[in-house]
């Protein structure tokens, strides 16, 4: 496990090692550090855009002495998984483009207001509704836990929630909106996180437009 200051001076020693300016996206509970809604964790998300600076900075944490991981023992057969390294108590998990089952979509790329720089090392940092819609797809506690933090401190958009989810379906994601109504309500239901009404029927609308446009590819 790593804190702030740690996460920042790995960033630093990756960013004074590489040969050229690389540029990537955090997402996770490392986003979540670096917008100081977190203080530790266990793991670092990276996503890349480019096949070339992925290999860079993977090649750089090889250098500095980080040791192969085995992706099954995380993901297990799912496809999309990342390059993943262990480094100083910290696992670097390097995705491209898609997260398992989510797409960084060009709209995440374009919220992706919060920019860093560390060295040749540039990051930017997912938005905190984009965070939270990548989180409602998996069925971890800690994913749970981060959602309500996420609703708690940050002043979160629903409507780009919403159209976000819309988005993810769109893309192929296909359990975007299932897993977000149904983390939501959820949580809403047992008083833990307050959410508007209506931000829950319009994603049960769009799950119902969904489910019909299901109904229809299958009946071609």
């Amino acid at each position: 496990m790593i804190d702030i200051r740690q996460q920042e001076e790995m960033f630093i020693a990756i960013g004074n090692m590489l040969h050229r300016k690389v540029e990537a996206y955090a997402i996770g509970e490392t986003a979540l550090m670096l917008m100081s809604v977190k203080n530790s964790t266990l793991d670092m998300d990276i996503v890349f855009d480019k096949i070339e600076d992925r290999l860079e900075f993977y090649n750089v944490l090889k250098k500095l002495g980080a040791k192969e991981s085995d992706v099954t023992l995380v993901y297990g057969l799912k496809s999309n998984t990342p390059l993943m390294l262990e480094f100083a108590n910290c696992r670097f998990d390097m995705f491209m483009n898609k997260i398992v089952s989510s797409y960084f979509s060009d709209p995440m790329k374009e919220r992706a207001k919060q920019t860093h720089e560390f060295g040749k090392l540039i990051i930017k940092v997912a938005d905190p509704n984009d965070i939270l819609i990548m989180k409602s797809v998996t069925s971890r506690e800690k994913d749970i836990n981060d959602i309500i933090a996420i609703v708690n401190k940050s002043h979160v958009n629903w409507n780009i929630l919403v159209s976000e989810a819309e988005e993810q379906v769109r893309l192929g994601n296909e359990t975007a909106i299932i897993g977000l109504g149904e983390k939501l309500e959820k949580l809403s239901n047992r008083k833990i996180i307050s959410i508007p009404k209506d931000v829950l029927d319009k994603l049960w609308k769009l799950l119902g437009k969904q489910i019909k446009g299901k109904k229809k590819e299958i009946q071609k």
